[in-house]
């Protein structure tokens, strides 16, 4: 069996994304539902297979069981192959005398004997909670016509959210001249993407001193990447221009979904040149009672609508019933809205209940006149909402619980 790959990727999905509250207490980051029938870690996997990249390690960690299933043999993105394919790299399976993952970077040096596997000369580092469509081959080629030792996918953000991200400039050559992780005042708005390309060799170098570095947090951004910077390794900015999203809060959620619905914004995912592969589940098609309303929604297989849903993303399985109405809302997997119960900008996870008459949210002319107040409603896993009662804008009820 030939094991020698040129590039390989390791696949970040092991973070508790914390930020997602309720939606992230029974499953990793990465699991969560978006888009009608995909979940996120379902845009890196299939950047991979697009740009021939044939060998992935995904690193789990938190709540690893449902993004395990969920990804099975990796049949489903063309990964279930003897040799290479999808592998779940789970922190107590590696390097004896370690044991959680304590950063992104330990994490990636807990893996070295599976990297070394495949004696790859080129490492792409990805995290499971962005939404884009991305050639990681034609960046792998920019790395290697700049023989960088490292190469960062940018691109520029929103000055307001710029304090969020890695940010970084660059000459005309793209060659790194600064490189900040989440500093407080911003000098530039050109961010970096969490997408990472190094040369082999050089990372397993830094992974090894960062390792032994005790004042490390053993991160890339905070630490693995400063110290390249530092020792004047060759660091290059690759500029992306398509879309991109950082899923990691609820009103990042909600934007991204709400966006497949924006004809000025272009992600385009059914697109056939680019396909983006999910763990597809027979269901039976949409059925759109007699005296509904529907208007720019996303309904998926095995929905059942007798209300009104306007503007919304709907996950198979979803009912409304009669006299419901839902807007500016994603509701997953098996959510029940009950006859006459109104959703207006708002999360329901999987198997929730909305009962008859409860509003949850507030309508968007409402919030108008409030907009101190607007925020995305959530209603958790499984929960069940009374019949009358009330879930406030920005409210988020928990997993399991009678509301």
């Amino acid at each position: 069996m030939n094991r020698n790959r040129e590039c390989i990727a390791m696949l970040l999905a092991g973070g508790q994304g914390s930020r997602l509250g309720v939606l992230t207490q029974t499953i990793a980051k990465p699991a969560v539902p978006y888009g009608g029938k995909y979940r996120i870690i379902d845009f890196p996997l299939s950047n991979c297979v697009n740009s021939g990249i044939d060998t992935v390690g995904v690193l789990t960690q938190y709540q690893p069981l449902e993004l395990a299933d969920y990804l099975g043999n990796g049949q489903a993105w063309d990964l279930d192959r003897a040799d290479g394919g999808v592998h779940i790299l789970s922190p107590y399976q590696q390097i004896a005398g370690t044991s959680w993952y304590k950063n992104t970077a330990n994490a990636i040096y807990q893996n070295i004997p599976f990297i070394e596997r495949y004696n790859p000369a080129y490492v792409l580092i990805l995290s499971g909670d962005h939404i884009y469509k991305m050639n990681y081959n034609k960046m792998l080629q920019f790395h290697k016509e700049k023989d960088a030792a490292c190469t960062i996918a940018m691109l520029e953000v929103p000055w307001e959210e710029a304090s969020r991200f890695g940010l970084m400039k660059t000459d005309e050559s793209g060659q790194i001249l600064e490189f900040e992780e989440k500093p407080a005042h911003p000098t530039t708005n050109t961010a970096s993407m969490g997408v990472y390309i190094f040369s082999w060799e050089k990372l397993r170098a830094y992974l090894v001193a960062d390792e032994n570095n005790p004042a490390s947090s053993n991160d890339f951004g905070h630490d693995l990447i400063p110290a390249m910077h530092a020792a004047g390794e060759r660091l290059f900015g690759y500029q992306f221009d398509g879309y991109w999203k950082d899923v990691g809060t609820i009103d990042s959620l909600w934007e991204a979904n709400l966006d497949l619905l924006n004809p000025n914004v272009n992600i385009q995912v059914q697109d056939s040149a680019w396909r983006i592969y999910y763990q597809n589940t027979a269901a039976p098609p949409a059925y759109i009672a007699p005296g509904a309303k529907t208007r720019d929604c996303l309904i998926s297989e095995g929905c059942s609508v007798a209300g009104a849903v306007d503007y919304s993303v709907l996950f198979s399985g979803v009912t409304v019933e009669e006299g419901a109405q839902v807007d500016y809302s994603i509701l997953m997997p098996g959510a029940v809205v009950k006859k006459g119960a109104r959703v207006h900008t708002a999360i329901v996870a999987e198997d929730a209940v909305i009962g008859a008459g409860a509003v949850v949210g507030a309508a968007s002319e409402t919030m108008q006149e409030h907009l101190e107040d607007w925020g995305v409603a959530v209603v958790g896993k499984g929960v069940v909402v009374a019949d009358g009662s009330t879930v406030l804008p920005k409210e988020m009820i928990s997993s399991g619980e009678e509301h």
